[in-house]
């Protein structure tokens, strides 16, 4: 899974992207939870981002799934 991973990240712009963003989100989700106390702003985006990345990463997993199953085909034939 590392190596398909990998393979992604340096020739798969798409995934890259998502990857990119999705770490993006996480630091900004890290700077909100280092908050003591949250404005009902800040709840609202902690939210948001909590959905944004679980998206992201269901779209990454797909394309790594897709990535797999082409990888596993070609070897068959």
């Amino acid at each position: 899974m590392l190596a398909s991973m990998d393979q992604l990240l340096s020739g798969h712009e798409e995934f890259r992207k998502l990857v990119q963003e999705h770490k993006q989100y996480e630091q900004r989700l890290g700077s909100l939870t280092e908050k003591r106390y949250l404005t009902d702003d800040e709840k609202l985006e902690e939210v948001r981002l909590k959905k944004l990345k679980l998206r992201l990463k269901d779209q990454m997993e797909s394309i790594e799934r897709q990535y797999r199953l082409h990888l596993h085909t070609n070897q068959v034939a």
